[in-house]
């Protein structure tokens, strides 16, 4: 299959865009105006500025750093990017940022990345293979395992493989809804009151799934246009489910394709000719 699918927008005019894309517009689709948003680095990162551009102008994009309604003009390379700083609010320190903003329930919607995910939604930056005798070490949790127990929801953006999406992933860094998906039912009375709903929507290039109620297995609840079912099943780690509903993901419009190709275009110039400046400089 090609990794562009033509689609028409209302005014019958032809769209062409890549899955990618479509990944991306969906997942800012899902944060609405005013939602104050922790957000990750990469995918999350361009999902969530790209839903500021569009239709959420006002929604609050506060990164680990400690920087607060930031408004990048580009994605940065990391939480310690100074592009982050410079455009925000106001920054404090990381322990307020947990403290006051986290783990003070401050925060709607945790949006998250990762190496893995499994059937119940545990996330896996740790690494890959056997604890003791890893085959890949991965860069580990961060703030990532405190954004997915107390933001009040969690969104995960992945793209979709067999390699991402297992059965079970090899560590739980960030807690989905446990092995046996009642981890968070389970708890004393006394944490749940400090512990947010989990993972509410996992949006990849295929599809959007959504842990189902009472097992917390994550199903299939709405297909990409041009994206087959069998395509997802190959795509993943064990048996698939699909809700008894499944809907038809609304395909990218024109003005947020055009946000996203801006936002990557000047990050893209941004970032290669900060390089031009410290090759430039490293000669001197």
């Amino acid at each position: 299959m090609s990794d562009t699918v033509p689609v028409r927008d209302g005014a019958d005019a032809a769209l062409d865009y890549s899955f990618e894309e479509m990944m991306t517009v969906t997942a800012a689709r899902a944060l609405g105006n005013g939602t104050t948003c922790f957000v990750g680095i990469g995918l999350p990162s361009q999902a969530a500025n790209l839903a500021r551009l569009t239709h959420a102008p006002e929604v609050v994009l506060i990164y680990e750093s400690g920087t607060v309604q930031t408004r990048p003009e580009v994605l940065p390379l990391s939480i310690g990017d100074g592009e982050l700083c410079e455009t925000a609010l106001t920054t404090v320190s990381v322990p307020e940022m947990f403290r006051y903003w986290l783990q003070g329930g401050r925060i709607d919607v945790g949006f998250l990345g990762a190496a893995q995910v499994d059937r119940y939604a545990n996330l896996n930056s740790t690494l890959i293979g056997d604890y003791r005798n890893p085959k890949v070490r991965l860069p580990g949790g961060g703030g990532a395992p405190e954004i997915g127990t107390h933001s009040r929801e969690v969104f995960i953006m992945l793209k979709h493989s067999k390699r991402t999406f297992v059965r079970d992933v090899d560590f739980i860094t960030t807690l989905g809804f446990g092995r046996d998906g009642q981890a968070r039912a389970q708890l004393p009375p006394q944490t749940a009151s400090h512990v947010g709903r989990g993972p509410t929507k996992v949006i990849t290039d295929l599809c959007v799934l959504a842990p189902e109620a009472g097992s917390n297995e994550l199903v299939v609840v709405s297909i990409h246009p041009g994206v087959s079912r069998d395509r997802i099943r190959d795509a993943t780690g064990w048996e698939i489910r699909f809700s008894d509903r499944v809907e038809v993901t609304p395909a990218p419009d024109a003005r947020s394709l055009e946000a996203l190709r801006a936002l990557k275009a000047r990050t893209e110039a941004h970032h290669d000719s900060a390089q031009a400046d410290f090759t430039a400089s490293a000669k001197e």
